[in-house]
């Protein structure tokens, strides 16, 4: 009996546990205070409520369930090394911020070696900005003090307008606001800051993919959430069975690589400015292989149909129909809407509602699949790119955005200069 009790409450109790924590404590709630007695003088006049004495408003309780923690070992491959100067740097900034974080992040090339840059170290004169990205539970609140300790991270503007602004400016999606060219110990760096929420439907959506998508490649967590990781590692099995649906019956791991690290840029607006490099995914992937196969390897080999020994560069997979369904119909569910909307007007692939198990093999059997797939990632991330791009106008204003777009551009000269002669491809 007890065990069914147990049964039925485990879904409920995993449920909770997702939801947004607000809370620190794991044990249990006190009571709720008792009801107010009745008066002793039942004479006595109830108090007259005026504009100047106002009843006071009901007590919302704003208490959720939280998880609290994992085991020591889930997720482990998303805690990548970096050297102890990085990762010393990195935690004296995030240090430094009054407003509480929750979750973060760094990333980019002032943190893990990308091709293309004469020197990867950010402190130095020519060196890359660091790269940030906080989720905090509450934005307005976060806002309110963030700004309070350093009003010289956000224009004018937006100061005048407050951090309600700040925080319904965020609320477009995908979700974030940017704070950039920011100086802090010594070095440049650019934070983006987000709800907890709103990271994690990304990451288990793929509703924008523009933080998902960053978090498919190599990131460095200084202030690590239960909830994020978890999360996250759902994003990152997606992440592969995508890539596996697009790729042969045998493949590099490199391709695999550059498959994944390629979702977020295909179809990206700023892919189509001039100083966007078109090689950045290789210069990424070449630089980060060894980050990219801590990340992906025990992931992949835990997938059925998929064969890929640890000391081995080559993967092979189970390309039948059958094996494709099961991974087709485990993605993303705004990816799967996507994938399934485009299929719905060919009259050769039988309603769903029919047999499940024919529709399935019959999508995943179709040789145009890859491509289908590759269009419909494109799409989601084009959208939420060019939003972004228009709110990167507000949240750094016209100076910032001109020094920004003028140092993009420097760099990017730079760089093909300095790639004319040389083999490989150049990061702006």
């Amino acid at each position: 009996m007890i065990s069914r009790t147990h049964a039925r409450r485990f879904p409920t109790l995993v449920a909770r546990s997702l939801s947004t924590e607000t809370a620190t404590s794991s044990g249990p709630h006190p009571p709720p205070p008792p009801p107010p007695s009745q008066s002793k003088h039942p004479t006595a006049k109830p108090l007259t409520r005026t504009r100047l004495n106002p009843a006071p408003r009901p007590t919302v309780s704003h208490r959720h369930q939280v998880l609290a923690s994992l085991p020591p070992s889930f997720g482990r491959n998303q805690f990548l090394p970096v050297a102890d100067s990085t990762r010393a740097l990195l935690e004296s900034i995030v240090a430094n911020f009054e407003a509480p974080i929750r979750y973060a992040f760094a990333y980019g090339s002032g943190v893990f070696e990308q091709d293309g840059y004469s020197t990867n170290n950010p402190a130095s004169k020519d060196g890359p900005m660091l790269d940030f990205l906080f989720a905090v539970t509450h934005a307005d609140h976060w806002h309110s003090i963030n700004m309070h300790q350093f009003p010289g991270h956000y224009p004018l503007g937006a100061r005048m307008l407050g951090s309600s602004f700040v925080s319904k400016v965020e609320e477009i999606p995908p979700g974030v606001w940017f704070n950039s060219m920011v100086q802090m110990d010594g070095v440049t760096i650019k934070y983006g800051v987000t709800t907890v929420d709103n990271l994690c439907s990304d990451l288990l959506n793929w509703k924008t993919l523009y933080l998902s998508g960053r978090m498919h490649k190599p990131i460095r967590i200084i202030k690590d959430d239960a909830r994020v990781r978890l999360t996250q590692q759902v994003n990152l099995t997606s992440a592969v069975r995508t890539a596996l649906l697009t790729l042969p019956e045998q493949f590099s791991e490199r391709e695999l690589f550059e498959r994944i690290a390629g979702f977020s840029y295909g179809g990206d607006v700023r892919m189509f400015l001039p100083a966007e490099n078109r090689g950045k995914v290789g210069n990424i992937v070449r630089k980060q292989a060894p980050q990219f196969k801590e990340l992906y390897h025990r992931l992949v080999v835990a997938l059925p149909g998929v064969h890929w020994p640890a000391h081995s560069e080559t993967i092979e997979q189970d390309t039948s129909p059958h094996a494709r369904a099961a991974h087709l119909r485990k993605l993303p569910s705004n990816l799967l809407q996507h994938v399934t909307g485009h299929y719905a007007a060919r009259p050769s692939i039988p309603p769903r509602e029919a047999d499940e198990t024919v529709y399935w093999s019959k999508l995943a059997g179709d040789p145009g699949l890859p491509t289908v797939i590759e269009q419909e990632l494109h799409r989601i991330v084009r959208y939420s790119s060019a939003v972004q791009t228009l709110k990167g106008l507000v949240s750094a204003g016209p100076v910032k955005s001109l020094r920004y777009s003028t140092e993009k551009v420097r760099k990017w000269w730079q760089g093909t200069g300095a790639g004319a002669g040389s083999s490989s491809a150049t990061k702006p």
